[in-house]
Parts: C-alpha cells; structure tokens; sequence
C-alpha cells in the first residue's frame, strides 16, 4: 500500500458534521453498530451498547489522561502557542509544536503567561524546542496550560473542555490527546456493564499528537507511525490471557487501545506480554488482527491512520458503506463525534 491508495479512504465530509463542541450529555451521542460477519448496518444510542455486551465479554480501555500541554507564551508584545509533546534532560527541556515559529529565533526567551516559567528556543535538525531551567512537572502544566483539544477545533479550550475532553475513568496523565471513543462512557453506563457480567480491563497508551498528522510516503515505506508508550498491567493481561484461553470477546474501546494491544499481542502463542513497551504500529487494510473480536470507535477524517486502522479490522468495503450511511444519516465526526462499535 502506498500514499496513492489513500484515494479509496477519501470521501466528501460536509463541514456542518465536525463535532465541534461533545454532545449535550455524555452518554448521549448516536451509535453505529456494524456486524461485520453479517456485513450489516443499524443506528441508534450510544447508552443501546449495553445490549450487544454480556458475561462472555471483556472490554478493554486506556485510562490515559490528557495534561495541559497547550501553553500561551511571550517574547515582548507578541504571542505564541506550543503544545510541549516529550521530555529529555530530565523534564528540562521539551519537543513543541509552536504555532509561527518562524518568529523566533535561536535562543530567544519566552515566558508563559500564566505561571511565568521561563523556557529558552532552539532549533536542532527539524525540531522545535524550548528549555528551561527547572524541570517542568504535571503540576507546572496544570498552572500554565490548557487541554490540548484538536486543532481542527480551531478554538481555544474552555472549562467544559476540561471534563469533556476527558474520559471518567482517566487516570495516568500524560497524553496530548483524549482516547475519544471512551468520552461516550459514563459512571452510571460502565456500572451496568460491569452488572451484565461484562469484565472491565485498563491500560494506558500514551496518546501524542501525531494522531493527528496527515499520512506521508515514509510512513508506507518504514510501515511504521509515530511512537506512542503504553503499560498493560500484569492483571489486565492475566483476565486478557484468561478470556483468550476461554473463547470470549475481547472489545477495544478506542483505536489507542487496539494500537496498544495489538502491539502487545504475540500471534503465534495468542496471548497478551504484560508490561511497558512502546507502539510504531501502522496498522492497514490487508494487516492481520486477532488481538480483538470487537472495536468502539469515534467517526474519523478521511485518508487518515485511524481510518486504515478500523479498515484493517472490519474490511475496507463494508467501513467505507458505514461511512456513506454516517454521513447520509448525519452522524458527528472526529473527537467530540458519534461512536461506531463493530463486531465480529
């Protein structure tokens, strides 16, 4: 597969149906549900998902937590935006994303302008950076920064976004992205879950913002994506292990946790490493997936990674008719969009 090939993942998405702001409650979007040894399509809500999990499933989600990594910085009178993606030198100094760049120059001085932490700029290769003198904790981020909400939002993130953006059961801070297909989950819904017999599993993918970088010629010839962490606990991958062993479904909430379990997963013994490790994985169209019998997912962009991803899992056929129907049917797209749960 190439960077050609994206034409068939490419469709038109009327602006009108980019999420802009979560649904009114949470819980309360709109459900896609595709059976995909059947090859059918139904609609309805998101709080119906109770209905297609029972005793013999096991439903895994990332309870990474997004940390206010988008800060407001300033050289004199003017104003910059960097979300800080990776740490080195101990927390010192940080990789960024900095929105008009090409106004700093090699060592200027910034200050946040909530918290006033100094950082200095530098360039090394094509990177960004920006040092300071102390270390920049969570903590730090936590007075100086803002939730990192898409950038196709093109807002500025406000106190909803602060509970919205993230799921309830959100714990290891870190991301610089939500794991959007679990914000549709509440308290009240994972209780139920849990009383259907259902077995509830977390572990963490560190989400970074490479989710949202557009595919390129390199990534199809290194067949390899941005590099994400992720840890999967010793008793998650024993009732992982377990429900393999037992024949139940295994059911990914969100693309970062099928990203991270397919990575963890060994196809030859059908089991699951515990442990930390890290996630390159380019999953497409034409890739084997045995990790998981079932995918929760958000409605995402065209030609996009994730887009191959689910491909990958339920046909590119069958994804590319969900995606018409969500569109005739005016389904929300992207982070703060509908949901979609495929099944085999």
């Amino acid at each position: 597969m190439k960077t050609a090939d994206l034409d068939k993942f490419d469709f038109n998405l009327p602006e009108h149906l980019l999420a802009s702001s979560p649904a009114e409650t949470r819980g309360k979007s709109r459900l896609m549900t595709v059976n995909i040894p059947e090859k059918s399509v139904k609609t309805g809500f998101f709080d119906e998902i109770t209905s297609f999990l029972g005793p013999n499933d096991v439903l895994v989600m990332n309870n990474t937590r997004v940390s206010k990594r988008r800060v407001y910085l300033r050289k004199g009178e003017k104003e910059f935006e960097a979300v800080f993606l990776e740490p080195s030198a101990g927390r010192k100094t940080w990789k960024c994303l900095i929105k008009n760049a090409k106004k700093l120059h090699e060592n200027d001085s910034l200050v946040t302008i909530r918290g006033g932490f100094s950082f200095t700029f530098f360039r090394k290769n094509h990177d960004l950076f920006l040092s300071g003198a102390e270390p920049v904790s969570e903590d730090d981020f936590e007075l100086m920064g803002d939730i990192p909400i898409p950038p196709y939002l093109k807002r500025r993130a406000t106190p909803e976004d602060n509970i919205r953006y993230q799921t309830v059961y959100a714990e290891k801070k870190g991301s610089v992205a939500a794991p959007t297909a679990g914000l549709h989950f509440t308290e009240e819904l994972l209780e139920k879950i849990r009383l259907s017999g259902c077995e509830t599993v977390y572990i963490s993918l560190t989400v970074g913002y490479g989710t949202f970088r557009p595919l390129e010629d390199e990534d199809f010839a290194s067949n390899r994506l941005h590099r994400e962490e992720y840890h999967i606990p010793e008793q998650s991958a024993d009732i992982l292990n377990r429900a393999k062993k037992d024949g139940k479904k295994i059911i990914s909430v969100g693309t970062t946790t099928l990203r991270a379990l397919e990575s963890a997963y060994d196809h030859e013994s059908g089991s699951f490493r515990p442990g930390s490790s890290h996630s390159e994985i380019f999953l497409k169209p034409g890739d084997r997936i045995n990790s998981v019998n079932g995918l929760v997912t958000n409605f995402h962009l065209p030609r996009s990674s994730l887009l191959l991803l689910v491909a990958a899992f339920a046909g590119e056929e069958l994804v590319m008719r969900a995606y018409r129907q969500a569109i005739e049917d005016g389904f929300r797209f992207y982070s703060y969009g509908d949901a979609m749960f495929l099944q085999r």
